[in-house]
């Protein structure tokens, strides 16, 4: 079963228009890309804290979200003190973090459908070409496969712990790429029996 990262809650982020919210992560995104120096990050670190705030978002919460990314910010932060040194790496994975989390955060105050329903009324104005509704779901399959690759994540990991290959890495990627694209698969085939011919 596919679920979404939603937190019930009636705080003023899950009362904003999902067309709102999306548009002021886009803006959020570019600044802190664009704006160089420390003092954006903290900015952004401020802001991303008072969004939880508002939502009601824990500790516990923000951190389940940046968690299955901590390897990847590990890697990342390696490579930068190789190539680049250490201040330049502690930068990059920071700035990274707050966007995991600022992202994090949107999701979890804004239903699935409420996201593919502000996606194709902010694409209701493009030209006829452009495949709304298709953009509108995959966009709504992508946001759908994070938990679903994080649980079968888990799934693995706990069954590659108990016939004690934990710490196999091939033992627990092979399963996990597998299972997700069968669970792809799957998705691929209702989509399409469910279309019109």
């Amino acid at each position: 079963m596919i679920v979404d990262l939603y937190v019930f809650g009636n705080s003023p982020l899950h009362r904003l228009s999902p067309g709102y919210k999306i548009l002021a992560l886009v803006l959020f995104c570019t600044l802190l890309f664009v704006l160089p120096g420390w003092v954006p990050l903290v900015g952004g670190a401020i802001l991303v804290a008072i969004g939880c705030w508002l939502a009601g978002i824990g500790f516990s919460h923000a951190y389940q979200a940046i968690r299955p990314a901590l390897w990847i910010l590990a890697v990342i932060f390696i490579a930068q003190v190789i190539l680049t040194g250490l201040e330049l790496a502690a930068f990059v994975v920071v700035r990274f973090g707050i966007l995991i989390i600022a992202a994090s955060v949107i999701t979890m105050t804004t239903k699935t459908s409420e996201f593919v329903d502000g996606i194709q009324a902010g694409l209701r104005h493009a030209p006829s070409w452009v495949p709304a509704d298709h953009i509108a779901l995959a966009i709504s399959l992508a946001l759908r496969f994070i938990p679903l690759v994080r649980t079968t994540l888990d799934e693995v990991r706990m069954a590659q712990k108990a016939r004690g290959l934990d710490r196999s890495v091939k033992a627990l990627l092979v399963p996990l790429v597998v299972r997700t694209l069968k669970t792809g698969d799957e998705i691929a085939e209702a989509i399409q029996a469910r279309s019109p011919l």
